[in-house]
């Protein structure tokens, strides 16, 4: 049995990180930072943003709420705050539609090949 290495999970990402991830610039992602309380990244002592996965997760709820369900701000808060389970589960249940769509995606492309 070959030898299969463990993919290393970042603790934290810088804002780069993050918001190449989502495709959009780095100043929505400070502003988001503002207008939503659940997201709370650390600062290191140069005053970078570090993001855990958690401030990640929270994004994406918010990113799937706002740009590509319409939300306004005010309802996407007003949604993580009355109803934030419903709309954790129904973002982590788009992100593994992604996954799984994503993954049909490459299958077909290496049978073509």
């Amino acid at each position: 049995m070959p030898y299969k290495e463990k993919e290393i999970e970042k603790l934290y990402y810088t804002i780069g990180e993050v918001a190449k991830m989502f495709n959009v610039n780095n100043s929505l992602i400070r502003f988001w930072e503002k207008e939503f309380d659940v997201i709370k990244p650390e600062k290191n002592k140069k005053g970078n943003r570090l993001f855990t996965q958690k401030d990640v997760d929270n994004f994406y709820v918010i990113f799937h709420l706002v740009k590509e369900k319409g939300y306004t701000l005010q309802g996407a808060k007003d949604m993580l705050k009355n109803k934030k389970t419903d709309a954790f589960e129904n973002a982590d249940i788009v992100q593994s539609l992604n996954k799984v769509k994503d993954f049909l995606l490459d299958l077909k492309k290496q049978i073509k090949d």
